[in-house]
């Protein structure tokens, strides 16, 4: 799929190094009111113009937030089509960059700001031509389509009419990813092998499961009310039609192509650094993910001192419960029936006990709380063993469908319970559900700022938020807090393999030899998540990045704000301005800072005056998500 569509979930980010915000009053000469009118309704009407034309070409992205008027469509992933998709990119850069934003309110000056800056970056990565490798493991089509089927509605005869002239369309759709596949071949551009030897096996599992149990089915199961049996027996058979007429046979094709004709050429290397430009593509792909200057060997580094800082936390863990070495403690662990789950349905239940007890505690750390639902469902049988351990999957902006966390509870027994409580919070509430639903719940943004994407801020808010539980008095079983310092372990270790794999070239074995010795994570996520790492370069660096943005942040207005320091609109005001990039959000916070401290105190000789309270900023905006480029995926990864 293209860039902008939602099904692309390995988003591939881009960043350039813009000015560095200013958010005082511009000087520039006074303009009048009706002339500043003027021109913020034609921003507006850009800004709509564009968003419609987003939807318009990703009309999977539309259908999963609800707007219906492309739903019988997928979008066109030939190369022709997105050579035309960046011209009309470029088109709307020179568009945007001529507006004159000087007398505009804040947030509109940062709506241009965010689509100037997200479509530069855009066309800025257009060189190394990233969409002749469309397929791994991780994020493909054909995994990708079958995805979509559950995010979709199902309420009339026409949506199950536009559902079946989706699936005629599905043989298209993998004839033009083929297409990119062969000429990304011809151009020795290829992931590596030992991702592309999984594809087969899993397109070839899709169309193994019985047709009545087909993810593509699924729909026709069972119908609303309002569809008659006349309709009802009419869409099934013909939906079951196309399954077995269509789709079945296209995956067939693609998995021989992948399997004959793809994988045997994959490289074998894991790193980026052994594509054409490599080194350029990483440096690029690092300054995407985490919206800052820093090099591929600062963020190794950092995360070499991270590592060591959280590994003697864990230590001092172990030690509290009899144990002398990390080693010791987690080879009891794995030895110890109590730490593993006794079925998938426990993992559920879990999930859903610790994010309910979190939902209790809100309103002591947010002022603002998002009105949409979270529902925690297992993740699909077909993916989950090289799906991550808990994914977020938002819901409409109507709240028609709530957000869910999608539990990985495959190969339940080698699972370990320790990380649960943790990972409830990373995903759900106060994580990804809270930031994404605050955000799709305030109109006063345009849709592209509802909707975007920042990995360092999206993934680096979940990761702080994990922290949150330590504020509200959880994580008081020691096996459990262990499990949190060893998640904040993941997120460290992900600085020191992603920067390993593909800026010092480091084997497969390296990292995993990395894992073993410095987490006791269970060995089936170790596996998947070294595989994630060469198959998304640079995605798994925002957490930690983010994080400790947030962290930084909140330390700073707590230092500057003393006794004002109130915790609840520090979490609304970085909330409150949605996805951003993280130079951006450090600017804003700081201004705020500024604002709560109220004007310096006024002396004089014989009375020392104090400086007069303000109040907190009434006029707080509403969360925004950054443009279209960085419009979320329809997942967000643990």
């Amino acid at each position: 799929m293209k860039k902008t569509s939602t099904l692309a979930l390995a988003l591939a980010l881009v960043s350039t190094t813009p000015e560095r915000p200013s958010f005082a009053a511009p000087l520039q000469p006074p303009t009048s009111a009706a002339g500043v009118e003027t021109r913020r309704k034609a921003l507006e009407a850009l800004l709509a113009e564009h968003w419609d034309y987003t939807m318009r070409t990703n009309p999977e992205f539309a259908s999963i937030l609800g707007d219906k008027r492309f739903n019988d469509r997928f979008s066109e992933s030939s190369e022709k089509a997105i050579l035309q998709d960046l011209e009309e990119a470029r088109k709307f850069l020179a568009r945007f960059d001529a507006v004159d934003t000087t007398g505009f309110p804040e947030q509109e000056q940062l709506n241009r700001t965010l689509m100037v800056r997200d479509l530069k970056e855009r066309l800025e990565g257009a060189k190394f031509q990233s969409w002749l490798m469309p397929v791994n493991q991780f994020s493909s089509p054909h995994l990708q389509l079958p995805q979509l089927v559950p995010l979709l509605a199902f309420t009339t005869v026409k949506d199950y009419e536009d559902y079946l002239s989706r699936l005629k369309q599905v043989p298209r759709v993998f004839a033009e990813i083929q297409e990119l596949m062969a000429k990304g071949r011809s151009l020795k551009l290829m992931p590596p092998k030992i991702l592309l030897d999984k594809v087969a096996p899993q397109a070839e599992k899709i169309t193994a499961i019985r047709i009545e149990d087909s993810p593509f089915t699924r729909p026709v199961q069972k119908f609303p009310a309002g569809i008659g049996e006349a309709d009802q027996r009419r869409l099934r058979d013909s939906v079951l039609a196309a399954v077995i007429d269509l789709v079945h046979p296209s995956y067939a094709r693609f998995a021989e192509f992948v399997k004959k004709d793809y994988a045997p050429a994959g490289r074998s290397e894991p790193g980026v650094w052994s594509l054409p430009d490599g080194e350029a593509r990483y440096a690029y792909l690092v300054k995407s993910s985490t919206t800052t200057s820093m090099t591929p060997e600062e963020i190794h580094q950092l995360g070499l001192r991270e590592v060591a800082r959280i590994e003697a936390e864990m230590l001092a863990v172990a030690k509290k419960l009899g144990f002398q070495d990390l080693k010791s403690f987690n080879e009891a662990a794995v030895r110890n029936p109590a730490l593993h789950p006794k079925s998938r349905q426990e993992i559920l239940d879990l999930y859903r006990q610790y994010t309910d007890r979190f939902e209790r505690e809100m309103p002591k750390l947010f002022g603002r709380l998002p009105k949409a639902k979270v529902e925690i469902l297992p993740t699909e049988e077909f993916r989950e063993k090289e799906a991550s351990g808990a994914e977020y999957f938002p819901g409409t902006p109507d709240g028609s469908r709530p957000g869910n966390v999608r539990v990985n509870t495959g190969d339940f027994e080698n699972r370990l319970t320790l990380s649960i409580e943790t990972t409830a919070y990373h995903e759900g509430i106060p994580g990804h559900h809270l930031q994404g639903s605050i955000a799709q719940e305030l109109p006063s943004l345009p849709p592209f700022r509802q909707q975007g994407f920042n990995v360092a801020y999206v993934e680096g808010w979940a990761l702080y938020s994990e922290r949150l539980g330590r504020d509200v008095g959880f994580f008081q079983d020691p096996y459990s807090f262990y499990g949190h310092l060893q998640d904040e372990m993941l997120r460290a270790i992900r600085l020191v393999a992603d920067t390993g794999f593909h800026y010092k070239r480091w084997t497969r074995d390296q990292v995993v030899d990395f894992f073993h010795a410095h987490s006791g994570i269970e060995e089936v996520e170790v596996q998947s998540e070294t595989d994630r790492y060469i198959a998304i370069p640079s995605q798994a660096l925002g957490y930690k990045i983010g994080q400790l943005k947030f962290i930084e942040l909140r330390d700073f207005a707590k230092k500057e704000l003393g006794a004002k320091f109130d915790l609840r609109a520090f979490h609304d005001e970085v909330l409150g301005a949605g996805s951003l990039p993280m130079e951006v959000l450090d600017a804003r916070l700081r201004v705020w800072v500024a604002k709560q401290k109220g004007p310096p105190a006024v002396r004089s000789p014989a009375v020392r005056s104090r400086t007069s309270r303000t109040t907190r900023d009434s006029a707080r905006t509403g969360p925004s998500r950054s443009s279209d480029a960085r419009c979320r995926g329809s997942r967000w990864d643990r």
